[in-house]
């Protein structure tokens, strides 16, 4: 934020960064969480390659996914997998 003079606000610029460097700081943390998950699922057994795909289709609106279900069926048998 600048002024009539365009001089910047310190304050407030640090309080921006400073919010932004403790948000990094989570995000890191809780990535290294994540990927213990992953680890322990792994060493349960667990093919974490499919848990991840699993996990990104739960993410997608349901139509879209069954639209890209359909979509996926309908190539495979255009080259003849099915």
């Amino acid at each position: 934020m600048t002024n009539n003079q365009g001089e910047v606000s310190g304050e407030r610029l640090k309080s921006f960064i400073k919010r932004i460097e403790k948000m990094e700081a989570d995000k890191a943390t809780i990535a290294e969480d994540i990927k213990e998950i992953y680890s322990e699922a792994k060493g349960t057994g667990f093919d974490t390659g499919i848990i991840r795909q699993i996990i990104r289709l739960r993410k997608q609106d349901e139509s879209k996914r069954k639209e890209n279900d359909e979509l996926l069926d309908l190539y495979k048998s255009a080259i003849g997998m099915e």
